[in-house]
């Protein structure tokens, strides 16, 4: 879970349509900055794809039949060689490529037992679970050599990782939802922001030096108390997110995006000076999420994707020539995600 729910089934958000994004929802021919888009895998719930640093292969996650709650996998680019490379227990979310594709890091519940953790109640409303049995993990690419990197209680997930190795996490070890780094072993966690609210979604720029997340500073009154209330039980309730940059050590921290609506899973341009994103703001209603691209002071706002359902949690390749990206588009039953992979038109 390194932002939201990719059924994009979003309730109770107050948005704002911007009149100045163009093209007709559904219509493919709208899509000019993708190129020969091809479905990767073929039911199920399958999201937040990310490519391996020489761009030859990616990790995701997927529940799928026989898998009751999200295991991790990686496939070739071209759809093949598809393994399962987490333990089969417990759900797991976010992985991630070391630099050199030799190893990965994920996040699990797998240490607080092998069954699936207990979905929320939703008669509280929409909220979305932040599993306290969430911890960090290293392996193999083959999932093999299993080692893990955080212990400490409350969520630990949704890392990235610098060409150095650090690691960029999110975390509530301190009562609050912040983001955190950590070496390549787990060692040396230095906290990188400090504001009461939901922080998170962490992706390191691809050269090192730069961290992009999602979050909202909450200001004393209800809303900061509903908030704190719900972490104290695991849950978190999704509402108004923005974009904000910072340098690797929390330093300069400036906001990208002000659109309300939900805005989460940024991730760079290969060039360091955009994020692409995903975002309902040109749905009323919030329930469907495209894909926008945008300059880091907030300029030059553009929608990629004009599908009728969730596009979400995109990612260049390293070289800058794929997009790779999560959607509900050609579903064959509800709720179906699948991973899909396009050619990169600028």
């Amino acid at each position: 879970m390194r932002n939201l729910v990719f059924t994009a089934a979003i309730a109770g958000l107050c948005l704002v349509t911007l009149a100045a994004h163009k093209g007709v929802p559904g219509d493919a021919t709208a899509e000019k900055h993708l190129r020969n888009i091809r479905q990767l895998t073929h039911g199920g719930e399958n999201a937040e794809a990310y490519f391996s640093s020489d761009g030859k292969r990616l990790v995701f996650q997927s529940t799928r039949t026989g898998v009751p709650c999200d295991q991790i996998y990686t496939i070739n680019i071209d759809g093949t060689d598809e393994r399962r490379v987490s333990t089969g227990e417990g759900r797991t979310t976010c992985g991630y490529f070391y630099p050199g594709g030799k190893a990965i890091v994920y996040a699990s519940t797998h240490g607080a037992g092998p069954a699936c953790p207990p979905k929320p109640d939703f008669s509280r409303g929409y909220v979305w679970p932040v599993y306290d049995s969430y911890d960090i993990y290293r392996a193999k690419a083959d999932g093999s050599g299993l080692t893990n990197l955080t212990k400490t209680p409350g969520y630990d997930a949704e890392a990235t990782i610098a060409p150095d190795g650090t690691i960029v996490f999110t975390s509530v070890r301190d009562g609050d939802m912040e983001i955190y780094s950590m070496k390549a072993d787990g060692s040396g966690v230095r906290r990188l922001t400090d504001r009461p609210g939901p922080d998170g979604g962490p992706f390191f720029s691809w050269d090192g030096t730069k961290i992009a997340f999602r979050g909202r500073q909450l200001d004393a009154g209800g809303e900061l108390v509903d908030y704190r209330k719900l972490l104290q039980q695991a849950l978190w309730r999704p509402s108004q997110l923005e974009l904000f940059v910072m340098d690797r050590d929390g330093r300069n921290l400036s906001q990208v995006t002000k659109l309300t609506g939900a805005n989460f899973a940024p991730s760079w341009h290969p060039d360091g000076k955009r994020l692409i994103f995903a975002s309902n703001i040109d749905d009323p209603k919030g329930r469907n999420f495209d894909i926008y691209r945008v300059n880091l002071d907030g300029t030059n706002l553009e929608r990629i994707t004009f599908n009728e359902t969730f596009d979400g949690f995109p990612m260049f390749s390293p070289d800058g020539r794929h997009l790779v990206f999560a959607s509900n588009r050609n579903a064959k039953s509800e709720g179906e995600t699948n991973v899909f992979i396009a050619e990169w038109v600028e």
